[in-house]
């Protein structure tokens, strides 16, 4: 056989292999539909709902909704809770602003749902948060469940810190859930740098991964057939159908249809959900994080508490775990030991 003859059936070998691998990876994304609404036993909203949802007393209704204007031009919306000891006329003085914390809500809701918390922090003088409603969330988000690209998350959380910060304050990202995951990934991406701390309260870190219990314990229906296949495309640079839907969350019906259920994102496009959580490589991603505190419930529906630390503290040391008896994966939010937990964190790890 010439070298010419060979040549040419590498070159047809190549061509066949690649047409089969697009086939598997398109035939796998169109194998797979969401459904209308998924069925199944899901995640207890009860300590979500209701008048008085907040920490220790009545909901006086969240913060209002500010907006910020993102690098791409997009207005986005978050609340803001000033720490009291830098809010009035004496607060200019010498002494260096609270830490802020910019704390990213979980999957499929928005900031709101931590208002009571974020409420609590900044009463005590020790912290300035804020509750930022991710792209696609909140509202009435300019095109709900979806993203322009992946990584946008990182890139948004970046335009509101520069905005926000000030001089000399230090700087701490936070999260529940996949708002945790996506602190994660914050931390070990191109703007972690600055970061001075991290507060991670029942953090997703990957699907695979020992804390993670199936679906979620419920919550969410991956799409894994299509999730495969996109990501295949991915693997070689062809994104042009990121925007399908990769994932969906079974929201109760009570709260579907309650006052804030027209709020609700009950599924996520591809590029969305790969922007809500740690790369592939997790535990690089863990190990780039600075001090941080990560809080549970020892009751926690959607992943394995206990797993936590065994799993982190090998690829990072910086970390304080706080594992709350009798909480489960939403009521650990208002639990009064998450406040107390992380107001001694502030205190003890940010001098």
């Amino acid at each position: 056989m010439s070298v010419a003859e060979i040549g040419a059936w590498v070159l047809r070998f190549a061509v066949v292999s690649a047409a089969i691998y697009l086939t598997i990876a398109v035939a796998l994304v169109l194998s797979q539909f969401p459904s209308e609404r998924p069925a199944g036993e899901t995640l207890d909203f009860s300590s979500l709902s209701g008048p008085d949802a907040n920490i220790e007393g009545a909901n006086p209704g969240p913060a209002p909704l500010e907006s910020y204007r993102a690098r791409d031009g997009a207005r986005l919306g978050f609340r803001r809770y000033t720490a009291a000891s830098d809010m009035g006329a004496g607060a200019a003085g010498s002494d260096a602003p609270a830490p802020l914390l910019v704390f990213v809500h979980g999957s499929g809701w928005h900031g709101a749902a931590y208002d009571g918390l974020a409420r609590k922090l900044a009463a005590t003088g020790k912290l300035t948060v804020l509750l930022p409603d991710l792209r696609g969330h909140g509202p009435d988000p300019e095109t709900r469940g979806d993203v322009s690209y992946i990584g946008q998350f990182e890139d948004d959380l970046a335009d509101l810190v520069d905005l926000e910060r000030k001089p000399g304050q230090k700087l701490l990202i936070g999260g529940h859930s996949s708002g945790g995951g996506l602190a994660v990934r914050f931390a070990g991406g191109a703007h972690g740098s600055d970061l001075d701390g991290a507060i991670l309260l029942a953090p997703f870190l990957k699907y695979d991964s020992p804390a993670m219990r199936p679906g979620s314990g419920g919550w969410a229906k991956p799409l894994t057939r299509r999730i495969i296949g996109l990501s295949m495309l991915n693997a070689v640079g062809i994104t042009a159908l990121n925007g399908m839907t990769a994932i969906q969350f079974r929201f109760p019906r009570e709260v579907l249809e309650g006052p804030q259920g027209s709020s609700a994102t009950a599924s996520y496009s591809f590029r969305l959900n790969t922007s809500y959580a740690p790369r592939s490589d997790y535990l690089a991603d863990i190990a780039a994080l600075p001090p941080f505190l990560l809080v549970a419930g020892q009751e926690d529906e959607a992943f394995v508490p206990t797993a936590y630390e065994p799993l982190m503290s090998r690829a990072n040391p910086k970390g304080r775990y706080l594992l709350v008896e009798g909480r489960s994966h939403l009521d650990i939010i208002n639990a009064p030991e998450t406040a107390a937990g992380i107001l001694s964190f502030v205190e003890t790890r940010l001098r």
